[in-house]
């Protein structure tokens, strides 16, 4: 790692700060593919669940929540509008009826597979100029930054 001193004086702090690298870089990437989300009416928090949901099947609330990176009261206010949308289902655990799962309905698992596709194409589009194992070394590399930073 570079020492303090080392770093270079001819760019701006955040040029070489990680987090603002990998915010860049996230915004930059997901930018047009939330705009069209917005145009299909789907705002991100919405995709987030939807998307998590997918093809696992169903997830606990406080599941959904780690995944989205949302606070459990905001997710659940997300839950009720997409329940309200007849996109999601809510369940209580028979083993335990405080533990409420949510799980996608017919019309949401059509939705969530058409923004997949979606998603898909777009993340192909921002990789193309990179080779698989980049892709992957990329990914893993992330996946680890994940893992140490949690």
């Amino acid at each position: 790692m570079q020492a303090e001193t080392d770093i270079s004086t001819d760019r701006p702090f955040t040029g070489d700060y990680l987090l603002y690298l990998l915010a860049q870089a996230s915004a930059a990437a997901s930018n047009s593919f939330h705009a069209d989300l917005a145009a299909l009416g789907v705002s991100v928090p919405k995709w987030r669940i939807l998307a998590s949901l997918h093809p696992i099947g169903q997830m606990t609330i406080g599941q959904l929540a780690k995944e989205c990176l949302q606070k459990q009261p905001t997710l659940t206010r997300i839950v009720d509008r997409l329940e309200q949308d007849g996109l999601v289902r809510r369940s209580h655990s028979l083993s335990d009826r405080r533990e409420v799962r949510v799980s996608l309905t017919d019309k949401g698992r059509q939705l969530t597979a058409s923004l997949v596709a979606r998603a898909r194409h777009h993340e192909a589009a921002i990789l193309d100029n990179y080779s698989a194992d980049e892709v992957e070394a990329l990914k893993e590399t992330l996946r680890e930054l994940i893992r140490r930073a949690s």
